[in-house]
């Protein structure tokens, strides 16, 4: 049987990196798409909300439950003091070389492994909650990429078109500057903000 508090990490970097794989086979992305239109399209074709609100809630919906997520199945308080354990060796050992004491510098190597050890559970704790969020959140992108326009397409329509700030009107699907296109900038700023308000309400703290 395989370890899952020592694989389990492994196993969710793998996942991971085969659902990002994903985006790359079209019938996938168009199933699961299409899957996901039964459910949001009426929103858009019957209630008639506009697109860039669709983003606005989609991108609320990722912050609420990857803040969820993350509450659960990370362990902040650990982090945290690891975090500070990590900042008192490293001051402790930088002036431990820096005054010349081989003996205590001998002494704090020897806890450099574990320290270093704390650090990699730390990391490694991260994994599977990165990949709940990415099964999650994988669908709703599938679908925005069915609903949208090609990227590049510059024709503004209501609903399909929003004002950004230094930019003016453009349309979701246009670039809104280099090579990223307005709708994932929008979906970003929504989601960063979004987040921010909900882990606060929830009392989560940060990566």
């Amino acid at each position: 049987m395989v370890d899952l508090k020592k694989h389990g990490p492994t196993i969710a970097l793998l996942f991971t990196l085969l659902v990002m794989l994903s985006y790359s086979v079209e019938w996938i992305r168009v199933t699961v798409g299409s899957a996901m239109n039964v459910v949001l399209g009426p929103l858009i074709d019957t209630l008639g909300v506009p697109f860039f609100v669709m983003i606005m809630i989609l991108s609320g919906m990722t912050g609420l439950y990857s803040s969820l997520v993350q509450k659960y199945t990370i362990d902040y308080e650990k982090m945290k003091e690891t975090q500070e354990k990590m900042k008192v060796f490293q001051k402790e050992f930088r002036e431990a070389q820096l005054s010349g004491d081989e003996k205590r510098v001998k002494k704090l190597q020897g806890r450099q492994d574990r320290m270093m050890q704390d650090q990699l559970d730390i990391s490694r704790q991260q994994f599977t909650p990165m990949a709940i969020i990415l099964v999650l959140s994988v669908p709703i992108f599938f679908w925005l990429l069915l609903r949208l326009p090609p990227v590049g397409t510059e024709t503004i329509t209501i609903g399909n078109s929003i004002v950004m700030p230094f930019i003016g009107a453009v349309s979701l699907s246009s670039f809104a500057f280099w090579i990223v296109p307005a709708w994932i900038l929008w979906y970003m700023l929504c989601s960063l903000t979004l987040s921010q308000v909900i882990r606060k309400a929830l009392n989560i703290g940060g990566l």
